[in-house]
């Protein structure tokens, strides 16, 4: 079925372009970034120096002022090479159009640059040990001292944890105003008072550093709040449109890729003197899943569109967030399940998607609030 989205002969180039500094760059790399638990910082800058980290910047920062096409197809070739744990999608869709978005210039001017060339790295750090999903709950403060602000709290569970130079942190600044009474700030690496813990262990994602990040009177200049005080729920409530289109985006891409590499083998595995792929059961089970597939294709690339053109698409994305990041696990498991006894060995690229594939329900918010935001959407309360 032909795509909904139109690229241009400069996008197809640019898919083109990624795709072959992939298989050079980064592929061969993967496996052992995913025994050290962390990617390389080189990474990142060969990513920027290629063009391939937030293309959407404007020229005046180091950009190339792309449309967020450019976005989608890095998100797609990345899955196609199940590089699920390099979060460059992170840093350049996720956390980097904070500042664009709600710097002052001397911000944007002082930090975008070096996140375009992958000099520095970002994160954002919103989750706490006792307040997962619940932002209003955050207990991390920040107290106003003459030109400075002190911060004292923790973060959990924060992706690019390790690696980050540059991490959003979402604070009280008036623990009295509920959501009124938070603030983003820009904490850099270095500044004392700011700690990281090890790396946290996960069954997978392995090559993606999750850390918790601790603040004992922080000490950040005033200079480093981002937007307005008391703004910030504001700010994170509207960027979350893209944060989950994005994490549908690139999980419909695994998706595609399992139900790829899965067709591959089915053709190709003998079980009783003939090809797996012969079988009722095999053939009904791919059947199944391409189906679930091309409807979570035509799903995303109509939001991409609605996104692209500025539209309001809050309940709609958290639908196909909650929905695809569903889809993935099903789409993962049947078809490990198709490749037998190989599917659970780890040098098949099938068993690290079905492991990646499982955090897919639970971060960028769980289906659970993803379900609760469209029951509201419906009038329910």
């Amino acid at each position: 079925m032909e795509r909904l989205l139109t690229f241009s002969p400069e996008h197809e180039m640019f898919r083109r372009s990624l795709r072959s500094f992939l298989e050079k760059e980064i592929v061969p790399y993967y496996e052992q970034w995913e025994k050290n638990g962390i990617v390389d910082r080189d990474a990142y800058r060969k990513m920027g120096a290629q063009g391939f980290l937030c293309p959407w910047v404007e020229e005046k920062y180091g950009g190339s002022g792309a449309d967020f096409l450019y976005s989608l197809i890095i998100g797609e070739e990345m899955a196609r090479f199940s590089l699920t744990g390099f979060f460059a999608f992170l840093h350049s869709d996720i956390v980097a159009p904070y500042i664009a978005s709600f710097g002052n210039e001397e911000q944007k001017a002082r930090w975008l640059p070096g996140c375009v060339s992958g000099e520095k790295i970002l994160a954002i750090a919103m989750t706490e040990p006792g307040a997962g999903s619940d932002l209003a709950a955050m207990r991390t403060r920040a107290v106003r001292d003459g030109d400075s602000y002190i911060l004292n709290g923790s973060k959990t569970f924060i992706s690019n944890g390790i690696l980050a130079d540059l991490v959003i942190v979402a604070a009280k600044t008036d623990p009295q105003a509920g959501a009124r009474g938070v603030s983003l700030f820009v904490v850099e690496r270095g500044t004392e008072g700011f700690e990281r813990s090890k790396p946290i262990a996960k069954i997978g994602m392995h090559a993606q550093d999750t850390a918790e990040l601790f603040f004992d009177d922080c000490r950040i200049p005033a200079a480093n709040l981002l937007g307005k005080e008391g703004y910030g729920f504001y700010y994170l409530m509207q960027k979350l449109q893209q944060e989950r289109l994005v994490a549908a985006m690139i999980n419909q891409a695994v998706a595609e890729h399992c139900l790829e590499i899965t067709l591959k083998y089915v053709k190709e595995r003998q079980v009783f003197g003939k090809p797996l792929s012969s079988f009722q059961n095999t053939q009904f089970c791919l059947a199944e899943l391409a189906t679930e597939i091309q409807i979570g294709r035509t799903f995303v690339d109509a939001l991409v569109m609605q996104h692209m053109a500025q539209h309001n698409i809050v309940q709609e994305v958290s639908m196909a967030k909650y929905w695809i990041c569903e889809m993935v696990n099903r789409v993962a498991s049947r078809c490990l399940q198709l490749f037998g006894g190989y599917g659970y060995c780890s040098e098949y690229e099938i068993s690290r998607l079905f492991v990646d594939a499982r955090v897919q329900t639970i971060y960028a918010g769980t289906s659970e609030i993803m379900k609760l935001i469209i029951s509201r959407g419906l009038g329910l309360k």
